[in-house]
């Protein structure tokens, strides 16, 4: 396994690569690319590792980076998408609606004798479950909602009505 020495360790408690670790580690995933037949042992001897398993053990690393990389491009589009349809409740909610009934708008006389129309809180009251449901969508993308624990106890009794109890002895 190749020197890791003083290098500093990340939150999980691995080791995080130098520079020059990254770019052989780089080096030997791109060679596994472009050279899918090539041994790992070959790899090894051409990029510099001591073994083929350090040699496999840098390819991994590159491939799952690869995927956490496309998994935060992938978490941050879902995001986007979320403002946007955000935005778009948001902006349902700040506008006044009119109550419309068989095509015409529902007015009423206010107290100065003018005929104004009714406002409708129905679209107000939708945005506010759409916006709810984005923001639960965030929270599930994120993964802040903690796990729901169900504690189930207690007891069942059975009563047998029109028994009597004497009679069953």
């Amino acid at each position: 396994m190749s020197s890791r020495g003083g290098n500093p360790r990340n939150s999980r408690g691995a080791f995080t690569p130098t520079q020059a670790e990254a770019e052989k580690a780089a080096a030997a995933a791109r060679l596994k690319a472009d050279n899918p037949r090539m041994t790992f042992q070959e790899i090894a001897d051409a990029v510099g590792y001591s073994n083929k398993g350090d040699a496999w053990r840098a390819v991994d690393r590159c491939r799952k980076a690869v995927l956490e990389e496309a998994g935060a491009e992938l978490i941050a589009s879902e995001a986007a998408l979320l403002d946007d349809q955000f935005v778009a409740a948001m902006e349902i909610l700040e506008h006044d609606h009119v109550t419309v009934s068989h095509g015409k708008v529902i007015t009423m006389t206010d107290e100065d004798g003018n005929e104004k129309p009714l406002l409708d809180d129905g679209p107000k009251l939708a945005a506010l479950r759409e916006m709810r449901a984005i923001r639960e969508s965030y929270r599930r993308l994120y993964g802040l909602d903690d796990a729901i624990k169900v504690d189930v106890s207690g007891a069942v009794k059975y009563e047998v009505v029109g028994v009597d109890p004497a009679d069953l002895t």
